[in-house]
């Protein structure tokens, strides 16, 4: 059961993030802030970078200065906190990601990357607090979703709080009995993802519209679609290895077995018309049509089996990134639509899979003698990582780039090779925590 409020000092905000959101310094300094918090001198909507050019230069000078970063430094002479990060997201048109650290949290551009936004709480450090678990920004608009976390967390894990940067403050907030594992932001809903449990609501008056109900779900999963249309939800089924589709258009609920195994990670298109999914084996992973479930494609990340952090589909649909505990990216080919003729799943299961498209192994002549493993579809295109962190990956707005974030800071922007695939080039790198300098 969920309570909550709206603070009624402010007017409701706009959540078009396509309005006009920019404020003058001097509303935002109008407004009350807590004692606790230490306030940056920008508000996120007047200092966000305008839109990347639709046609940038493909192939940037490469980086590598590691000591490099990103923005501004502090008029302070005092020793920094050390920071932990305890999340990162993309926005939902990845231009912009989102850090949650143990004394607040940052915004930052992707493309050029720059930090363009933080709040730290108790910015001294020293009697601790301030840390955020979740923070689920909505395009590049002034409202943002987040939840306490960490050992001191600022709120607690058991409310979703709503902040207007426009007034430097929390403008509501969502109660539950449990702790709030993810959030997800539409320009008309919020979800709100609990262990087994999913609600839906209004974005305009905070009226709760749906319950769901799910198998355990201590990762948050959950994917909404962020296109004109209505909306599009997946979450866990009820049963180990099924996604739930709910389209809430047609009023209809569809429900998949994806995997043999519970499943670990899945994303959307943006229109809500595709799914990629993985299971907790980590070996296979399979792109679905949503609206009638119709499996279209399968590949293989490796034989061995990994712990699946992202997934990510391209604009076009036309390629699919992958990352895992085993330090590498992997970018393979999507030839599919949602009509394609689907691929029969009773020849396929977790163990052997079926060759769809190129590129598949040299062995695939074999198909029907050797296992289907040796007619595999893999990757067109790889990238190594140093093992040990956790990594997340989105494609960037370069063509036939990626963007990978790491939980030890990291910022690599890599170039594939569309054509001959391989290792991707590194473009760029940076550890996006490091005392923040201006990128000349």
């Amino acid at each position: 059961m969920a309570t909550l409020s709206a603070y009624s000092s402010p007017p409701w905000p706009n959540s078009n993030p396509n309005s006009d959101l920019l404020s003058t310094q001097d509303e935002i300094d109008s407004q009350a802030h807590s004692p606790s918090e230490s306030q940056s001198n920008d508000s996120l909507s007047s200092i966000m970078p305008p839109d990347p050019d639709p046609n940038p230069n493909p192939n940037p000078n490469p980086i590598t200065n590691h000591n490099t970063s990103i923005s501004s430094p502090p008029q302070s002479t005092s020793t920094p906190p050390l920071i932990s990060l305890l999340h990162l997201c993309f926005n939902q048109d990845f231009g912009c990601f989102a850090a949650g650290t143990d004394h607040g949290f940052r915004i930052y551009n992707c493309d050029p990357l720059r930090e363009i936004f933080r709040r730290d709480f108790d910015g001294d450090g020293n009697s601790g607090g301030g840390g955020i678990g979740v923070v689920e920004m909505l395009f590049r608009c002034n409202i943002l979703a987040i939840v306490g976390g960490g050992p001191d967390p600022q709120y607690s894990p058991n409310k979703v709080m709503i902040w207007d940067d426009h007034q430097s403050r929390c403008i509501g907030e969502l109660s539950f009995r449990s702790e709030v594992r993810s959030v997800k932001l539409r320009r008309d809903r919020i979800i709100v993802v609990l262990e087994q449990k999913i609600f839906v609501y209004n974005f305009a008056d905070l009226k709760l519209l749906h319950q769901i109900e799910t198998i355990a779900n201590p990762k948050g999963l959950c994917a909404v679609s962020h296109g004109a249309g209505s909306l599009v939800l997946v979450c866990p089924g009820l049963l180990k290895g099924q996604v739930r589709v709910e389209h809430y258009a047609s009023k209809r609920t569809k429900f998949i077995m994806a995997h043999d195994s519970r499943i670990a990670c899945f994303s959307l298109t943006q229109d809500g018309q595709l799914l990629v999914t993985a299971s907790t084996k980590g070996t296979l992973i399979r792109v679905f049509n949503t609206a009638d479930g119709t499996l279209l494609q399968e590949v293989r990340r490796g034989a061995d089996r990994a712990e699946i952090y992202s997934l990510a589909f391209s604009s076009t649909a036309q390629w699919l990134a992958v990352s895992s505990d085993k330090g590498t990216v992997h970018v393979f080919s999507l030839k599919i639509n949602p009509g394609s003729p689907g691929i029969d799943r009773s020849q396929s299961t977790d163990e052997p899979n079926l060759a769809v498209t190129s590129p598949a192994s040299s062995l695939s002549f074999f198909k029907g003698v050797l296992p289907k493993y040796f007619s595999s579809e893999w990757s067109v295109a790889q990238f190594h990582l140093p093992e040990g962190s956790q990594y997340i990956v989105a494609f960037g707005h370069q063509k036939n780039t990626v963007v990978i974030l790491g939980l030890d800071g990291s910022f690599y922007r890599c170039q594939f090779d569309p054509v001959n695939g391989g290792e991707m080039t590194q473009l760029e790198y940076h550890n996006f925590l490091n005392p923040p300098e201006a990128i000349l």
